[in-house]
Order: structure tokens, then C-alpha cells, then sequence
């Protein structure tokens, strides 16, 4: 495994998240939510991250409110046609 860092996301990359609806349930995001707004109380990170077991490759993204709680940040990945789905 080479790429390891974890990268800032995008204005698209935040969009495409907050249409999720386990982040939307989640983060309590309303309909008037701006990338801005939500960015702005969230960690957002993406991994270019390469598994070896089940054997994932592509994005992975984790999400980290400003709380650390027992649950821990929430992972997302693609699925088999590109959309996101939780971990």
C-alpha cells in the first residue's frame, strides 16, 4: 500500500455525502443545509484505500462530528455502481 494520507474533500465530495440519507438522518441535515454549513461542524476526510480483505479498492471516506463518542466516525465506501453506502 503506497497512498496512505488522508485528503481534504471536495465541495462534490461533501455534496454527494449529504445526500446519503444515514448521513442526512445522522447529522440532522435539513434541506436548506449548505456544503458550507456542514463541512463547518464536521471532520471530513477521504483515503484512496486499498483493502486486502474483503478486498476493497477506491474511496473511502470517514466523517467525525466534534464529539468522540463510543460509536466512533462513520465510514462510507462505494458500492458496485459508484454510489456511496455506510460501512
Amino acid at each position: 500500500m503506497e497512498d496512505t494520507k488522508p485528503y481534504p474533500l471536495t465541495p462534490a465530495e461533501w455534496k454527494e455525502i449529504m445526500a446519503v440519507r444515514a448521513v442526512r438522518e445522522g447529522w440532522g441535515i435539513e434541506d436548506d443545509e449548505t456544503v458550507a454549513d456542514f463541512s463547518a461542524m464536521v471532520y471530513g476526510v477521504r483515503f484512496n484505500f486499498v483493502s486486502g480483505s474483503p478486498g476493497y479498492v477506491g474511496d473511502l471516506f470517514i466523517l467525525q462530528g466534534d464529539a468522540l463518542t463510543d460509536a466512533g466516525p462513520m465510514m462510507l465506501r462505494r458500492d458496485d455502481k459508484g454510489a456511496l453506502i455506510v460501512v
